[in-house]
């Protein structure tokens, strides 16, 4: 006789009610009261990502739909809280009105602000070879655009730059009337792969669909938001296919066995890559790239902008991950993370090697070591993203499994060994999990999660039931260094490290600045931005003139700011842009007030000023456009300054007698003009006022 208990709960499960087994208590419940109903809900979605489209504070999300199953729309939710004024976490589907109207096969959907205007935009990767359809740029409206955040355009047709001309390793046959090539893209991933400021795209392709070897290839940003393939050879197929004896496009290094150059003097980047992550892997700043494919190896090409000066790629495979781990096939996808808390990216690598996932540690220098191989993982485990549930500071891992129950791992001590802790959603014969991200979609401190489900089954939701809040502030382990400058007009870029108890996609979202001083007066805050992976980048004032110390720090929805140690550097110069004249007036404590020149006025720079008093002073500062000898004003200070006054600004002086006034300098303003200023404090008696030399500062 049959269990009526087990014939109900197996109900449940199948109808999407039960939302976890295997514990006695569920961190995770399925809950998707929250998302959209009705028509076209219900497809094959390969992918979900996340972002704040319309940059009102909250999570968006969009989602890759196709598959295998045929053409479908690519969607869109919209988190209802923020601009929407309703409830936050619950989504509506906006895709008929905010996207492009398309048929795709979509592999792949990524959001990414590749014009550089401040609002995200979407990138899909598309199984073209299908159906020609190419992959597609989708523009933000907003900022430069000049139309409505959040909404988006189809850009594709002017987004790539010379496809199949000189240069390009695309034949001309492959080239399709809408501006795109024909592909079998299952992923992509973005970075600023040359340290330009802007992001680069690496670009998979599953070659097994051709019946032979296709090319990753790579696309560099020319800072407008346009991509040019990056393929030192110059060499151009003639099919979609390497054959053997072709050259590297763009990597060398080691002989893989799958290689087309016999020689072994460069490794081919023929692929069937079902993912691609960058990150910087080596702790050299620049971001390297992890190459996962079913059909082959999993390979690691490490960047050598850094040592070298010029963008290249080596593959370091062989001596990077452990002999002998990999079966070389069905290597389906990999993350990157700190999960040991060591401050380097280490590798969850799904069905690596066969059908086991392992947890892979880095030493720090792009050395793997394997420490588990995870239980309860199998065959059809297809996507895993990290997250830190239980809010204890470390990174746990969710995993989607194609036929059975998805997973949730959590890391027991910080070292990255992980356990089994709950599996969620429905066995066999119900939904098919190909991908699950995981964020605070519904902002009570703890992370969410939406699974995206193939065969025509309703993407699902599952809400965290702990309610631990985030008290973790971001960790900045590494910094670069800045060796002394000679003051010029460029600035020079820096990067940082950022890493958080969350997926680094979720990282880069986190207000990150560098704090600068200079001779120990704070200049303004300068924004960073991501390279993608864990790497932040920011542009300092090549213009500085004297002792500079800087730090970084990042901030969390949540309030919880992280700092780095401190690094130091001296900016000097030989220009003579700087001189004092006519008479200073003491204060009542025997000193007069002082300017500091702490930049170098280049056009198109910003000229900054210190300003030195008695603590707590209010003070009073002009600018203007001619000087005189000094006056003496009677019972006061001596002037030094005359003309049409062009700046005057007030205020008081901090607790250390200190305040800091910044100029940009416009970039039409001649070198050799001459402007003078001079400084008076007033120390809380109207009798008292003190006032410093005058200063001549010339523009160079």
């Amino acid at each position: 006789m049959s269990n009526p208990t087990s014939k109900t709960l197996a109900l449940l499960a199948s109808a999407g009610l039960l939302g976890f087994a295997g514990t006695a208590n569920a961190q995770y419940v399925e809950d998707n009261s929250g998302n959209p109903t009705g028509a076209g809900i219900a497809s094959s979605t390969e992918n979900v990502d996340f972002g704040d489209v319309d940059l009102d504070g909250d999570w968006d999300a969009i989602f890759a739909d196709g598959g295998d199953a045929g053409n479908d729309q690519n969607r869109i939710w919209i988190n209802r809280g923020g601009l929407q004024a309703g409830p936050i976490g619950v989504f509506l589907d906006q895709t008929a009105t905010r996207f492009p109207v398309v048929q795709d096969q979509s592999r792949d959907i990524e959001f990414v602000d590749f014009d550089n205007d401040g609002d995200i935009d979407i990138y899909s990767s598309n199984t073209a070879q299908l159906s020609n359809q190419g992959n597609k740029w989708w523009t933000n409206r907003g900022f430069i655009q000049g139309g409505t955040l959040g909404f988006y355009i189809d850009e594709t047709a002017t987004r790539w730059i010379g496809l199949g001309g000189p240069g390009s390793s695309i034949p001309p046959g492959a080239v399709l009337p809408n501006g795109t090539f024909i592909d079998w893209s299952c992923d992509c991933d973005f970075g600023d792969l040359d340290n330009d400021g802007d992001s680069d795209l690496v670009h998979s392709s599953y070659g097994g669909a051709f019946g032979g070897n296709v090319p990753t290839r790579l696309f560099l940003n020319d800072g407008t938001g346009r991509f040019v393939e990056f393929n030192p050879s110059g060499f151009q197929l003639t099919t979609n296919n390497i054959a053997n004896g072709n050259p590297a496009l763009w990597a060398e290094g080691i002989h893989q066995s799958n290689t087309t150059n016999t020689s072994g003097a460069q490794a081919d980047i023929a692929s069937s890559a079902l993912d691609i992550d960058v990150g910087d892997l080596d702790g050299d700043f620049d971001l390297d790239i992890l190459h996962g494919a079913r059909q082959e190896n999993p390979r690691i090409f490490r960047n050598r902008l850094q040592e070298t000066g010029t963008l290249s790629f080596r593959d370091v495979s062989n001596a990077a991950l452990p002999p002998n781990w990999s079966t070389g096939a069905d290597n389906y996808e990999q993350e990157l993370g700190d999960f040991d808390g060591d401050g380097d990216l280490d590798i969850y690598g799904l069905n690596w090697p066969g059908f086991n996932d392992s947890m892979l540690r880095n030493n720090g220098s792009m050395v793997f070591t394997q420490i588990q191989v995870l239980p309860n993982s199998g065959a059809d485990d297809n996507e895993g993203d990290f997250l830190d549930y239980d809010r204890d500071g470390d990174l746990d891992l969710y995993v989607a499994n194609f036929s059975g129950l998805d997973k949730l791992y959590r890391n027991d001590t910080g070292n990255g060994v992980m356990s089994l802790v709950q599996q969620t959603g429905v066995s066999a014969g119900g939904a098919a999990s190909l991908d699950a991200d995981c964020v605070d979609f519904d902002g009570d401190g703890d992370p969410d999660i939406i699974v995206a489900e193939d065969s025509f089954a309703a993407n699902r939701t599952f809400k965290n039931t702990l309610n631990v809040q985030d008290v973790h502030a971001p960790r900045i382990p590494r910094i670069e260094a800045v060796s002394n400058k000679v003051a010029a007009k460029p600035g020079f870029p820096v990067r940082a490290q950022v890493y958080d108890n969350e997926s680094y996609y979720v990282t880069w979202y986190h207000p990150t600045f560098v704090n600068l001083t200079v001779g120990g007066f704070a200049l303004p805050a300068i924004k960073a931005l991501t390279s993608e992976g864990q790497i932040f980048r920011a542009v300092l004032p090549g213009n500085l003139v004297g002792s500079v110390s800087g730090t970084w720090r990042s901030t969390d929805r949540y309030n919880n700011t992280g700092t780095s140690a401190a690094f130091n550097y001296t900016g000097s110069t030989a220009l003579n842009f700087y001189s004092s004249f006519g008479v200073a007036t003491n204060a009542t404590n025997g000193q007069a007030p002082t300017v500091t020149a702490l930049s170098v006025p280049f056009a198109g720079t910003t000229l900054h000023l210190g300003l030195q008093g008695a603590a707590g002073a209010s003070y009073f500062w002009y600018l203007t456009d001619a000087q005189i000898p000094g006056l003496v004003l009677p019972g006061l200070a001596t002037l030094n300054v005359t003309g049409n006054i062009l700046l005057n600004l007030n205020g008081s002086l901090d607790a250390n007698g200190r305040a800091t006034v910044s100029l940009p300098v416009g970039n039409s303003i001649p070198a050799g003009l001459t402007v003078f200023q001079q400084l008076f404090t007033l120390n809380g008696q109207a009798a008292l006022l003190a006032g410093s030399f005058g200063y001549a500062i010339t523009t160079q």
